[in-house]
């Protein structure tokens, strides 16, 4: 299968790097500090969304922001504790794209998405995090952003995505997605393709864009 696309959007935890150990570490201690209970705090969905709405399901109102911002902390100090590595593919798909083809779109603010990211040595030219935006995913508008800040249309970008929540944002964004089973399982997944992870990709850049297959 190829794909032709002018932009490519990656969403980061899940899709290029793994921070599970980290997330599980640092939430698991912010639940206990605001004396959250194991079953309040399984019936919230976290993967792929904005810290600050996961708060507002849990916590009165007055109390969110400064929850967000522990939270912030809690995740940014345990970087540097083995808290994220590169999945499979990232580096030689990364490596195959010039700057401007491509964009991170994460959930996480930009401030832990930048040591997650510097930690792995990815330096996206174009990054947009929870501070660029008012509505998170599944809404389309971190995706949209993106495609505007790149100058690309949206119908010709491509999401890769590895959460419910981020994919339903592609397709709302009106953009062909790409779904990797890092996190979720495949039918749990809904895709224009879905694939174990990065490597099974390739990228070719051409005059009109980036041709991505999937490999043999």
């Amino acid at each position: 299968m190829k794909i032709h696309a002018h932009a490519l959007l990656f969403d980061n935890d899940g899709t290029l790097v793994s921070s599970l150990a980290s997330v599980d570490r640092c939430w698991t201690r912010w639940a206990a500090e605001y004396g959250i209970t194991a079953e309040e705090f399984a019936r919230v969905e976290l993967h792929g969304r904005p810290a600050a709405e996961i708060a507002a399901d849990l916590l009165p109102a007055e109390t969110v922001p400064a929850a967000v911002a522990r939270i912030e902390d809690l995740e940014v100090e345990d970087v540097p504790n083995g808290g994220v590595h590169l999945l499979p593919g990232t580096r030689a798909l990364l490596d195959a794209l010039p700057a401007e083809r491509w964009a991170v779109v994460t959930s996480a603010t930009r401030r832990l998405a930048e040591a997650r990211l510097d930690a792995v040595g990815i330096l996206p030219k174009t990054l947009v995090a929870a501070d660029d935006i008012t509505r998170g995913k599944p809404d389309p508008e971190p995706y949209l952003l993106a495609a505007r800040t790149l100058g690309v249309d949206p119908a010709h970008c491509v999401v890769f995505e590895d959460a419910p929540a981020g994919l339903a944002a592609g397709r709302a964004a009106g953009m062909t997605t790409v779904a990797l089973t890092t996190t979720h399982q495949a039918h749990e997944l809904d895709a224009d393709l879905v694939v174990g992870d990065l490597s099974a990709l390739s990228a070719l850049v051409t005059a009109e864009g980036v041709e991505i297959s999937t490999r043999p």
